[in-house]
């Protein structure tokens, strides 16, 4: 068993810090936030059921276990038990047996018979026995190292909950094409494949509430059936603390954001979950921001359906300026994006940018930065808000980093944290909040001159989204690497702007020379996409992670480029980046303009077959990656997870309570979260 599927040895665990953020609260805003926070949690639970179908009884077993301790700090910590407090850390911390940035399995470091050994030794009789049953009936998976079950992806690629067992791509393309025709999204859905009279018939399994009768339709000779009631005993429990929330309100916009919050959680409409976005872009500003849904699509093989996640969170007013001030000025910094000005939208939709500190952040994992809706619909014609999660990127280890020559090191550690903080804000505003999608509409209207001329071939516009497509769907599986390798390259191709750099206070910025954030940000994307190879698997050919994907494929264009822009220096023990600052401004640029005009042109078009060939090419590691692969692995360290806090009520207060950044922590915080289970 290599080490990458096993539990770090040494979990690293990193607090969210927010206490002293959330005592500056009114008492009514505290009230707001911890009922939205008990919302999001106990609707995360159904991530675990979203990644694997032994996460949730591995989630039962350990919380069993633990609870039954005296103490965690107490208990004698022998080599065994350090091990399952690593696993468990790692568990929790992406809620499922697989990690949520890599998609690839963690398996405890200790064997299974170790393990069941610690469980027996649990002194209450009924609890012993409950977990021994829990583990004796989900070990043999748990512990299961055929490649199958080593990722997550489908049929010999991988394992996915999103799909029943006998799910192949073809029943996919069956129900797709059925969900296209009813107009029914399938961002809160999950599809089963059945056998009715020696035929399969499907089932889209509704995440909803409440359950409600079935709809049955006949689809080119097969039976489907799209039923409701799918995780209803978290949903119903979301439903609940939301119905407290909308007793906090700050404004009409809230009240009217979290009712059609509800009404889409109890019946499951998608139509509602999108009003409640509306209503969301509407509140400019809130000091508790908030937003719930199935929303990311990462991890769905056929990159359509989303994870649950919520987030609560209080705004950070001082460090929000600085974003405030680049939406203010995006309709100049848009103009400087290199596709044609027809490929843009027509109107710039100046969205809410703000920078939080997360109280809660309840998925399989925690992102640095959101442009969110994801409906393409909402975003193109009525808007979307940006955030940038401040506590998050500050919450990093302080070490030296990998693949980074010696006298790039000091300049490295100092500057990576405002470096990245400029490649977030550019990635969500001038990334995901740009571009035009060209659409026709039941009618037959365009949305767009029929006389433009495709910039790649010369010709007029021939493709574009018919009634019903979204990007999501005509993308697919590839939908979101690519879009994050567009945000991506949109961040380093506008980080040398000197007008950008004094937004976020790099005033000795200019025209002539490249700044040292500027460098450190394209250093950071270059090292990053030598640092994805960890993420693709040789034997399947899958990548296990968007961003990773698609800055192994800017790492790649930067290295066409050649003349000396970019060089990897490999030796038998080491690879080096070397970056030449000073080709940044003509080369790097010149490259990553023209890579940008390709991706944003045929994303335009709805040009699904041209984008995925052209990207294709460079997101797929030739035999010379490959062997760098090897050092990359031997070089890789554990990815962090981060504790979060807890908020509880307290006579007629509401509290916060932070944790410990250990494993222990980490247990301790699920444990008081969690007490039900």
């Amino acid at each position: 068993m290599t080490d990458m599927y096993l539990a770090p040895t040494e979990q690293p665990v990193f607090r969210l810090e927010i206490a002293k953020v959330f005592e500056g609260l009114t008492p009514k805003e505290k009230a707001y936030a911890h009922y939205l926070s008990q919302a999001s949690w106990e609707g995360s639970l159904i991530c675990f059921h979203q990644t694997s179908v032994e996460s949730w009884p591995l989630f039962t077993l350990l919380q069993k276990y633990f609870r039954s301790l005296p103490s965690l700090e107490t208990v004698q910590q022998d080599e065994d038990f350090h091990s399952l407090l690593q696993f468990a850390a790692a568990f929790y911390g992406n809620q499922g047996n697989y990690r949520s940035f890599g998609d690839t399995k963690i398996m405890p470091r200790i064997t299974r018979e170790k393990f069941r050994a610690l469980l027996e030794k649990t002194k209450e009789e009924k609890t012993r026995g409950e977990i021994l049953s829990l583990f004796d009936q989900w070990a043999d998976r748990i512990y299961n190292t055929q490649e199958k079950y080593l990722s997550l992806g489908l049929e010999e690629k991988g394992v996915s909950t999103y799909f029943s067992e006998n799910i192949i791509k073809a029943d996919i393309e069956i129900v797709n094409e059925f969900l296209k025709k009813q107009n029914i999204s399938p961002y809160n859905t999950r599809l089963w494949k059945h056998e009715e009279a020696g035929k399969p018939s499907y089932e889209i399994k509704t995440a909803s509430a409440m359950t409600k009768p079935e709809e049955t339709y006949e689809h080119n000779g097969h039976k489907i059936r799209v039923t409701y009631g799918d995780f209803s005993e978290y949903l119903q429990k979301t439903s609940q603390h939301l119905r407290k929330a909308a007793e906090h309100v700050a404004n009409d916009n809230q009240k009217e954001m979290i009712d059609k919050y509800i009404q889409h959680f109890d019946g499951g409409s998608i139509d509602a979950h999108k009003d409640s976005q509306r209503a969301w872009i509407r509140d400019i500003q809130p000091v508790v921001e908030t937003n719930i849904g199935f929303i990311e699509s990462y991890r769905d093989p056929d990159g359509a359906r989303g994870e649950f996640e919520g987030l609560v969170a209080v705004v950070n007013k001082e460090v929000s300026k600085k974003f405030e001030a680049l939406v203010q000025g995006a309709e100049q910094f848009i103009t400087k994006l290199p596709w044609p000005k027809d490929f843009e939208k027509d109107k710039f939709l100046k969205p809410d940018f703000t920078s939080l500190e997360v109280l809660t952040f309840a998925s399989s994992g925690v992102p640095s930065g959101i442009n969110i809706p994801n409906y393409d619909d909402i975003r193109q014609t009525e808007g979307f808000k940006n955030v940038s999660l401040g506590n998050v990127l500050s919450a990093k280890p302080k070490e030296p980093a990998t693949f980074i020559r010696d006298e790039d090191q000091d300049m490295y550690q100092s500057l990576e944290g405002p470096a990245f903080e400029v490649q977030v804000g550019i990635h969500e505003l001038l990334g995901h909040g740009t571009g035009k999608l060209f659409q026709i509409d039941d009618n037959g209207k365009r949305n767009f001159d029929e006389n433009i001329v495709h910039p790649l071939t010369g010709r007029k516009i021939e493709t574009f989204y018919k009634p019903g497509e979204t990007y999501d769907t005509v993308f697919r599986s590839w939908a979101s690497t690519i879009e994050e390798c567009r945000a991506e390259s949109c961040g380093i191709y506008l980080s040398s702007d000197e007008n950008i750099l004094r937004i976020f206070g790099h005033n000795d910025a200019t025209e002539e020379s490249v700044h040292d954030v500027t460098y450190i940000n394209w250093l950071l994307m270059c090292r990053a996409g030598l640092v994805s190879l960890e993420f693709f698997s040789p034997s399947t050919g899958n990548w296990g992670q968007a961003h990773m994907q698609a800055r192994f494929a800017i790492l790649n264009v930067l290295l066409e480029a050649g003349n000396g822009l970019v060089r990897l220096n490999k030796t038998s023990k080491d690879i080096v980046v070397e970056l030449d600052r000073s080709k940044i401004k003509t080369i790097g640029r010149e490259a990553i303009g023209r890579f940008l005009t390709v991706l944003q042109t045929y994303k335009s078009t709805a040009d699904a077959n041209s984008l995925i060939s052209f990207f294709s090419k460079y997101s797929t590691p030739n035999q010379e990656f490959l062997e760098m692969r090897d050092l990359v692995l031997s070089k890789k360290k554990p990815r962090r997870v981060l504790v979060q806090a807890h908020t509880y009520i307290q006579g007629e207060d509401v509290k916060v309570k932070e944790y410990e950044p250990t494993p222990a922590g980490m247990i301790q915080s699920y444990l008081d979260r969690f007490p039900g289970y």
